[in-house]
């Protein structure tokens, strides 16, 4: 039976950043999987080409995996504090409803980047369990660049306790990401397939594999 799996990412290159590995993975399994991008590049601060530039390869990207749908909210990227909380959770929630995910995945409370704060703190609203909701998983994944640059504190600190091997993946998940030629730097940059691929190796290490992606689960119902 398949499974319907959520991700959802702030800004495009995120998805692949976190949960890449797995979502090729689920794919490979005959699972439906959707990503819902929260936020668009928006002028004065990005140009129109910019903002047009990153859709384009998100949806390339999604398409080259075999992602059943890319949901844009385009909510004000950076500047997402300006929308008031009931407006990011419903739209949030509207899409959560609609497809009635079996998985979600979201990205981590304690990511430094504001947008990745805000809309952790929505979906955690958005997916409590009501609405008659029978969501079974939900993951927090960590973004190379953003989780691990938040100042040290036990509430910022990324402590994963569920490990996807994806050592048949790891380089199709560096073959997304390449997609997204606007968002990935050279190495030593944090965004680069050479540092990807290190995080791979070093959480697949962690359980004696040779690739792995980390996430936490918030919640389970079994």
């Amino acid at each position: 039976m398949k499974d319907k799996i959520l991700i959802i990412a702030p800004h495009p290159d995120d998805e692949i950043l976190g949960c890449g590995g797995s979502i090729c993975k689920h794919i490979a399994k005959g699972d439906e999987v959707y990503v819902c991008i929260v936020t668009h590049a928006e002028p004065p601060l990005y140009t129109e080409h910019t903002s047009d530039e990153i859709q384009i390869q998100a949806r390339k990207c999604h398409k080259m995996l075999g992602v059943k749908e890319t949901i844009f909210l385009d909510f004000p990227c950076v500047m997402l504090e300006t929308v008031d909380r009931y407006i990011l959770n419903d739209a949030i929630l509207n899409v959560v409803k609609r497809i009635g995910p079996d998985e979600v995945f979201i990205p981590h409370y304690g990511d430094i980047q504001k947008d990745h704060q805000l809309i952790a703190d929505a979906c955690m609203v958005s997916l409590r369990p009501k609405y008659g909701l029978k969501v079974k998983k939900i993951f927090g994944y960590e973004t190379m660049s953003e989780t691990a640059w938040n100042a040290p504190n036990i509430q910022n600190e990324f402590i994963p306790n569920y490990f996807v091997d994806i050592s048949e993946f790891l380089k199709r998940k560096q073959e997304a990401l390449s997609i997204y030629t606007s968002q990935v730097g050279e190495f030593p940059d944090a965004r680069s397939l050479e540092a990807i691929e290190a995080l791979a190796k070093y959480r697949g290490a962690l359980m004696n594999m040779k690739a792995a992606e980390a996430f936490m689960l918030i919640r389970e119902l079994r």
